[in-house]
């Protein structure tokens, strides 16, 4: 599996083609979430679902979709910046809801604060309309192999 991993890996990175990657991992799947290359940059790009409201009232996104985007945008981040054989697995993750993720497409970028040879440190922010208008932040800790 490895050697499989590494290559989606590569390939994703090469091509800016992220699906085979994410058909890899069942929860990223099943949220839709998709990467948008630009430059050296990726925007993690997760569309809106009626499956994914949690307060229909508003309508807001449920704050566990919205953590769960973000923990896994941080993860295949950290996994293309690193060009990982491996899934990280998750040591700690915090979030900062800032605001309601109303019903619209939702947005994600990282960055890694500290990748050593055991433990990575991603920052993610995630917005809806505006990137200087947040709705969430969050840090995870990865343990890698």
């Amino acid at each position: 599996m490895n050697a499989h991993i590494e290559r989606l890996v590569r390939d994703a990175h090469e091509s800016g083609d992220y699906m085979p990657l994410i058909a890899e991992i069942p929860y990223a799947r099943m949220l839709g979430i998709r990467v948008m290359r630009l430059g050296e940059d990726m925007i993690f790009h997760l569309p809106i679902k009626a499956d994914n409201i949690g307060n229909p009232m508003l309508p807001a996104l449920h704050g566990g979709v919205l953590a769960g985007f973000m923990e896994q945008a941080a993860m295949l981040h950290l996994m293309t910046s690193m060009h990982s054989q491996n899934f990280p697995k998750i040591i700690d993750f915090s979030v900062d809801y800032l605001r309601a993720g109303l019903s619209r497409d939702t947005y994600a970028t990282c960055q890694v604060w500290r990748q050593g040879r055991r433990v990575g440190n991603v920052a993610i922010t995630a917005w809806q309309t505006r990137s200087e208008e947040p709705v969430a932040t969050a840090r995870a800790h990865f343990k890698l192999d």
